[in-house]
Formats: C-alpha cells, sequence, structure tokens
C-alpha cells in the first residue's frame, strides 16, 4: 500500500512501561496523531466538529506488533487510506524505528461517515473525496 503522508514521533520516557518499552497502547496513539495530520493537510479540520459536514466515528482498530521500541527512539510514520466506500474509509499506517531500521507496528483504522442529527452512515463528503483521490488515484 502506498503511503502519501509521513511524520515523525518520539517516544517519550512517559510512552515506556515498566519492561522499558513502548506501552502497546501507545503505538496507536501514535498512529491515529499521524493520521488526524493527513487529514488535517487533506483540508478536513479535525478541531472544528461544528464546522464539519458531519462527523467520522473510528469503528475498528488494528494492529500488528513486529518490534520493540524504547524511549528516546524516534519513529518514522507512514499512512494513507487503503479503501474507500461510499460512507466509510479505511486507513492504513506502518511505523519504522530509526534506530533499528526496522518496521516496529502496522495497522488500520476504519471511520465511517455519519450524519450529525441521525447518527446514521451518510456520503463521504464530495469535496474531501475529490480531495483524497487526487493524492491517492489508486483508490478510484
Amino acid at each position: 500500500m502506498p503511503y502519501p503522508y509521513k511524520s515523525e514521533v518520539k517516544v517519550r520516557f512517559a510512552d515506556t512501561d515498566a519492561n522499558g518499552h513502548t506501552y502497546f497502547g501507545n503505538y496507536m496513539v501514535f498512529a491515529d496523531e499521524v493520521m488526524s495530520e493527513y487529514w488535517v493537510d487533506l483540508g478536513w479540520d479535525i478541531y472544528d466538529v461544528d464546522a464539519s459536514p458531519c462527523l467520522v466515528f473510528t469503528v475498528n482498530a488494528n494492529i500488528d506488533f513486529m518490534n520493540e521500541c524504547l524511549g528516546g527512539d524516534w519513529l518514522d510514520v507512514e499512512v494513507g487510506f487503503s479503501r474507500m466506500g461510499n460512507s466509510s474509509l479505511t486507513g492504513g499506517f506502518l511505523m519504522t524505528n530509526r534506530r533499528t531500521g526496522e518496521a516496529a507496528a502496522k495497522g488500520s483504522f476504519t471511520y465511517v461517515f455519519v450524519d450529525k442529527a441521525t447518527r446514521k452512515s451518510c456520503p463521504i463528503p464530495e469535496d474531501f473525496k475529490a480531495t483524497i483521490l487526487a493524492r491517492q488515484p489508486e483508490l478510484a
């Protein structure tokens, strides 16, 4: 899968557990942070829910752990979408540890676009869909 957006995350001491490596739940936080940056880069203002045409619910999250990360490690986190439906998007991520050069984790999020009033699924807004397709034409 192509990953059109890349950012970095530093593993802080607070992100580690009693074993000295990154607490498993924090990998999802890292991936979500970078995926959120990508949404903003695509023009979806995640910080202004009132201005958005609909809501977006994360309905599924998956992760495969591949190698441990330690406090102080820098992770390159790549994200993109692997599937676009009528009212849903599946986003994927890959984290690579700069210290080791090895993949640390990979996974996915599934998002559903939801009408604010009815809380029922609704189509992905056309302008947002067009912006995604301009960046990732393989999803058409």
